[in-house]
């Protein structure tokens, strides 16, 4: 049997499919590497801000005692003018 030229050329371009099957699965691969570590990076950075928001509400000051304060501030300073007149 001798070598069928149409024979070879399915063979060429079965070797393209090939290399460009093989090609694409890679940029795939790489895609969802990528993709894979940016989530990771943003659960990490995630949880750092959470870390820092909850560090925040426990040193803040509640509205109702800022608001205590003021009052009270308020009243020493209509006393302190009242007594200095």
């Amino acid at each position: 049997m001798a070598n069928d030229p149409e024979h070879s050329v399915v063979h060429g371009e079965l070797a393209e499919l090939r290399r460009r099957l093989d090609v694409a699965h890679a940029r795939v691969e790489g895609g969802i590497t990528l993709l894979s570590h940016q989530t990771e990076q943003t659960a990490k950075d995630v949880d750092d801000l959470s870390a820092r928001l909850v560090a925040l509400e426990h040193t803040r000051w509640p509205l109702p005692a800022v608001a205590a304060l003021t009052a009270v501030g308020a009243l020493v300073v209509t006393i302190w003018q009242a007594v200095g007149r």
